[in-house]
């Protein structure tokens, strides 16, 4: 047994990761007995198999979730904080095995690992709370012939579909606020990192969730399970967190079932650094944004525009800091920044980079795949990026920071906004009101102003144009599984 094989077996000893599919709230394998290798990415290893549905088992897993919907629609919302309280006590005690487990197959660092359980665990704790809060409505109609009221209830069975780059978090994104709800799920992990869904479904299972209610496919093939799932007419809304391309896809299915649907899709972030910016912070700033989970986060900063007067001290604090990121496999306690999620991850990330540099951008640290076994890119420090270069319109996935200079502030929001995307956006400035301003003319969901990070359970986390339908965390996560009840009375 290697190294790497011993870990995985105490992790699977301290929380009982489960590889079948949960179904009616037993654990079983795929109908056709096919199994998925899960593989760690800094070395190639097979870390485990998991069950690999078909479409027999997303049929079944709508049957579950369909016949568990009435009962747990009428469960009391305390009843159901209830459980999701415990939910998140149980991963906040079991941190340490999570994270080991997101860094085995994910591949993230120990630290980054240990930071997304934490803000995983904390959906189920907000939507425990939020959940015996919500309120309807009551008020008098303009005429006053009647009274007018609002009451809310579960949009019913809801297909989960979650990417492999958080996979807790974007679980428990998705999960907290459906159960809530008062929604039953069938949750899709991606093939890369199936067992950290496993894992919190099996705790889920642990508190007491009623059979039927959390139901988990993993899969190889996740279009004919999904479209089995999304065709059903008892399936009532998707939730997909993933590129865009595939959210158009999803997107094409739920219309012709008129689902109700939540689309958290790519991004294209701009970070900017006005002239007169705290140039340490910018840079202490975008080391959060470009090297969480190595830049594989659709909230990563994917083009840096720093105004000429601090370009060149920009420049040079990012360049020293990416430097002295250690690169190594996620579980290396002294690792900073982990592999890529597969081979064309890294094929993409280069093809990138040697664009911009072919066009005149320069590599001054970085530039070149790892040598050696696994998918490794080193932290790169591009300059002298042209507008053209397709790194500055394509999201890069990668611990690549493309940096663009710019000399007149009123020139900078059309090129900033010259992209179909539009999550979140960075912006650096000393001067509060100024920023604001410009906060205003960014076109994204979200943006960050002198903070490199913006994601919070308690904010809707959302973007515009192609980034997304709808909203996750905050209260406005909640009413995406919700649908309003007007009723007309008098008295």
């Amino acid at each position: 047994m290697t190294a790497m094989d011993a870990a995985l077996s105490s992790v699977v000893d301290a929380i009982e990761v489960p590889t079948d599919l949960l179904v009616a709230g037993s654990w079983r394998p795929a109908a056709g007995g096919r199994r998925l290798e899960v593989r760690d990415p800094a070395s190639g290893t097979v870390l485990a198999t998991v069950a690999d549905a078909d479409s027999s088992d997303a049929a079944a897993a709508i049957d579950a979730a369909a016949a568990a919907a009435p009962v747990w629609a009428a469960t009391s919302p305390r009843h159901r904080s209830d459980l999701l309280m415990r939910a998140f006590e149980l991963m906040r005690g079991r941190s340490e095995e999570l994270a080991l487990l997101i860094s085995l197959e994910n591949g993230k660092s120990l630290a980054d690992a240990r930071s997304e359980v934490a803000y995983a665990a904390e959906f189920f704790r907000w939507y425990a709370e939020e959940g015996v809060r919500l309120r309807g409505q009551l008020g008098m109609s303009p005429s006053g012939a009647n009274r007018l009221m609002v009451s809310y209830h579960p949009v019913g069975v809801s297909v989960l579909i979650t990417p492999w780059n958080f996979p807790a978090a974007m679980a428990t994104r998705k999960i907290g606020p459906a159960l809530a709800a008062g929604c039953t799920v069938v949750l899709k992990p991606a093939a890369e990192t199936p067992l950290t869904a496993l894992a919190v479904a099996a705790i889920l299972t642990e508190v007491g969730l009623p059979p039927g209610v959390v139901n988990v496919l993993t899969t190889s093939e996740p279009g004919p399970v999904v479209e089995t799932m999304l065709t059903d007419r008892r399936t009532r809304m998707v939730s997909f967190t993933g590129s865009t391309e595939v959210g158009r896809l999803l997107l094409r299915t739920a219309a012709d079932n008129v689902l109700k649907s939540a689309m958290e899709l790519g991004g294209n972030a701009p970070f900017v650094v006005l002239a007169d910016a705290d140039v340490d912070a910018a840079v202490e700033g975008a080391m959060v944004a470009k090297m969480r989970n190595g830049g594989q986060a659709c909230t990563a900063a994917n083009r840096f525009f720093v105004h000429t007067d601090v370009h060149d001290a920009f420049v040079d604090g990012l360049t020293a800091s990416m430097s002295a990121v250690t690169v190594g496999p996620g579980p290396d306690e002294t690792s900073q920044c982990g592999p890529l999620i597969n081979a064309e991850a890294v094929e993409k990330v280069d093809r990138l980079v040697r664009d911009a540099i072919e066009r005149g951008a320069r590599a001054l640290v970085g530039g070149r795949p790892g040598e050696g076994p696994g998918c490794f890119y080193p932290p790169t420090v591009l300059v002298d990026v042209p507008l053209d270069a397709r790194i500055l319109h394509e999201e890069v996935f990668g611990p690549v920071a493309p940096v663009f200079r710019f000399d007149r502030e009123e020139d900078l929001l059309p090129v900033v906004n010259d992209t179909d995307l539009g999550l979140v956006s960075y912006l650096y400035t000393r001067d509060l009101a100024r920023g604001l301003r410009l906060a205003e003319g960014l076109e994204s969901g979200m943006v960050g102003l002198n903070r490199g990070l913006v994601s919070d359970p308690a904010a809707p986390f959302g973007g515009t144009k192609q980034s997304g339908l709808g909203r996750e965390g905050s209260t406005e996560g909640l009413l995406e599984f919700l649908e309003a009840q007007y009723v007309a009375t008098s008295w």
